[in-house]
């Protein structure tokens, strides 16, 4: 009894709804009709989204940033050669230079997913041509290079100019300032991933904005960008150090911050 019961309320409540949808959407057989929605069924309350307080103008800090080079020092750096020693370039009038046969900087923090802004100059002079002008590169993950170079009105290979992945990618344009101008980088990078056996599970990728332009679109980076040969991704590995490149050549440097994603 209880049985059939049950049935008759189950078959009044969905000729009911039945009714109901005929009427709410008459075009709309009553076997697809979907529920009513409301717009509160698609909103979102929590979490709370943080608060995070953008800078005064474009190229300021934020206020969760990491202030990597602020104008004074280079505490936050070190030698890249030996980790245990001060970062050995110079600091100049609110900017650093790369002193040329001292090797690479690098940071004392590690870093994955991260967004960072960076702006640098190439020397004044531009007596050399090519790769000898102006080299530095900015490199994620110790491993993945994001090319410095003063490629203005300087032709060279075009996955080794400025604003390329080094022997990756090309930049889309080339958004160059003359050399008597500061240049910037505003990066979207997220690192690649490794399943728990060690293969790669998905590549690194990048976002690129020179000078506001976008020069690298969501690009994915194959692998560790090397001088000579086919890049790939030999060995799994977490979060490390970002690094600047001494190429020879004396590059500039200022207002370098960065928030993790």
């Amino acid at each position: 009894m209880n049985h059939c019961k049950n049935l008759l309320l189950t078959g009044l409540a969905s000729l009911t709804f039945a009714q109901l949808s005929a009427q709410e959407y008459p075009n709309t057989p009553p076997e697809e009709s979907p529920m009513p929605m409301k717009p509160e069924m698609t909103e979102i309350w929590e979490p709370e989204v943080e608060v995070v307080t953008p800078g005064e103008k474009l190229g300021d800090a934020p206020s969760d940033a990491i202030i990597l080079f602020g104008g004074e020092n280079l505490e936050q750096w070190v030698s890249q050669s030996d980790s245990t020693k001060a970062a050995p370039w110079e600091v100049k009038d609110g900017y650093f230079q790369v002193s040329p046969g001292t090797g690479g900087i690098q940071t004392k923090m590690k870093f994955g997913d991260c967004q960072i802004h960076l702006e640098w100059s190439a020397p004044d002079d531009a007596a050399h041509r090519g790769q000898g002008r102006g080299n530095s590169g900015l490199f994620f993950q110790d491993r993945y290079e994001l090319q410095i170079l003063d490629s203005y009105e300087n032709r060279t290979y075009a996955n080794g100019q400025a604003g390329s992945i080094y022997k990756d990618h090309p930049p889309l344009v080339n958004a160059m300032r003359s050399p008597d101008k500061w240049n910037t980088y505003d990066v979207i990078y997220t690192a690649p991933r490794f399943k728990e056996d060690g293969r790669l599970d998905s590549e690194a990728k990048i976002t690129v904005l020179h000078n506001g332009v976008v020069v690298q679109n969501d690009a994915t980076i194959h692998g560790l960008t090397l001088y000579i040969g086919l890049h790939n991704y030999p060995e799994a590995h977490g979060e490390d150090v970002i690094a600047l490149q001494d190429h020879g050549t004396k590059v500039q440097f200022r207002n370098i911050w960065i928030r993790r994603l």
